[in-house]
């Protein structure tokens, strides 16, 4: 019996429900577990929907954890009144999840798993800073941004390390 070792080669349904469900998650998560903040050109936003991104990195890899961030939060963008932030989010957001999943591949022991948070965080700070930049036309302003994402990531990061470690446990067992 040949079995296929190319990843690209096929999709399971298991795939896409999975990926589906997370897709859902993130977007549920920053939908309605969010606090808008009175600070910042465009006002900011801190939402939990880095914790279903970071279960994903933790538990589904790279791949399904980019997707399923980045078109959460874009969708969000989109149906929340951001929609010109969507582009960027989706960019943004898909790089976290892509590169989290990347430094969570072999171990994700608290060590890796901090590292992984620590470039999220990296990339957040980063990628909005330039959307920012670019939206408003001020390289000033998306300074103001920074300590929202900052507490945005952190707490997500916090509260997805015990839910991502649980569920691993429970995936190893089924």
């Amino acid at each position: 019996m040949k079995t296929n070792t190319n990843p690209r080669a096929s999709v399971s349904v298991y795939d896409w429900v999975i990926t589906a469900l997370f897709i859902a998650l993130v977007l549920v998560f920053t939908m309605f577990i969010n606090i808008r903040l009175p600070i910042a050109a465009n006002g900011g936003l801190i939402h939990l929907g880095n914790v279903p991104l970071f279960v994903a990195a933790t538990n589904l890899g790279k791949r399904k954890a980019a997707i399923a961030g980045g078109l959460g939060m874009a969708i969000f963008d989109v149906l929340g009144g951001w929609t010109s932030w969507a582009p960027f989010t989706l960019v943004v957001v898909a790089l976290m999840g892509w590169f989290s999943g990347l430094v969570l591949e072999k171990n994700s022991g608290l060590v890796r798993y901090s590292s992984a948070v620590f470039v999220a965080l990296l990339l957040k700070i980063t990628g909005y800073y330039f959307a920012e930049w670019i939206l408003y036309g001020n390289f000033l302003a998306p300074i103001s941004s920074i300590p929202g994402n900052i507490v945005q990531v952190i707490s997500g990061g916090i509260i997805a390390y015990p839910v991502a470690i649980a569920l691993k446990r429970v995936l190893k067992r089924v």
